[in-house]
């Protein structure tokens, strides 16, 4: 995607002036970042540890609040909005650590994330979980695997279907590709690249990696804040 595409698509999640803090007067660990995140686009968010980019996908996902300034979402102020319903239908979370039940199958795990979700499903949801397993490379067999019978790789593309499954704009991914070699790497970021370019969702990607910041279509660096 060029950017002139990029820049021509309204913003579907941006944070404005936004500042936070852990408590009230104390040390800020972000200060004043503004930034637009839009459809269609891959966004890799860098920067160093303590740099603030843990607290950015918090905002970012609803978890918390700013202290100042605001996390829009459509052009509303994400605060004034149902946040629960913001997280369990608009934005899906990827962790770095997978966050499976490893007791469950497959199937099992991404049906329980369609159930909490409270949406309505206008097919079994079984066929929802083969179309999943697909979009993110996994043989349709795997639903019925248990979680502690994959590798790192294929519990990261279950964690993917997992989040995709109740159908949200936007996604959000934790150091995705952290623990994984790098063909894996490549092939997690052709998911999310085609989730972007050919989905049209806004996909932020939390990330220590040049080779994962080189695959996106934009940068946003953080900067660790300067302690007077």
């Amino acid at each position: 995607m060029t950017t002139d595409q990029t820049n021509e698509t309204t913003p579907i999640l941006a944070l404005d002036h936004v500042t936070y803090s852990y408590t009230k007067g104390g040390k800020k660990v972000v200060n004043d970042l503004s930034r637009d995140f839009r459809p269609g686009s891959l966004t890799a968010i860098t920067g160093p540890s303590g740099a603030g980019k843990t607290t950015v996908l918090s905002l970012l996902s609803g978890l918390t609040c700013p202290s100042e300034g605001r996390v829009l979402y459509d052009g509303k102020d994400l605060a004034t909005l149902n946040r629960y319903r913001f997280r369990s239908h608009d934005i899906g979370v990827i962790f770095q650590s997978f966050n499976l039940l490893p007791s469950l199958t497959v199937a099992e795990n991404i049906i329980l994330s369609m159930e909490a979700s409270g949406r309505k499903f206008d097919r079994p949801k079984r066929e929802v979980v083969a179309d999943l397993l697909r979009k993110v490379r996994l043989p349709i067999e795997y639903a019925n695997e248990r979680i502690l019978h994959l590798s790192g790789g294929e519990q990261q593309r279950v964690a993917i279907a997992r989040a995709l499954s109740y159908e949200p704009r936007i996604v959000l991914a934790d150091e995705p590709t952290g623990n994984l070699d790098m063909a894996t790497q490549d092939d997690i970021m052709a998911i999310f690249r085609s989730l972007a370019h050919e989905e049209g969702k806004c996909v932020i990607i939390v990330t220590h990696s040049p080779a994962v910041a080189q695959q996106s279509d934009d940068l946003f660096e953080l900067k660790p804040l300067r302690r007077s």
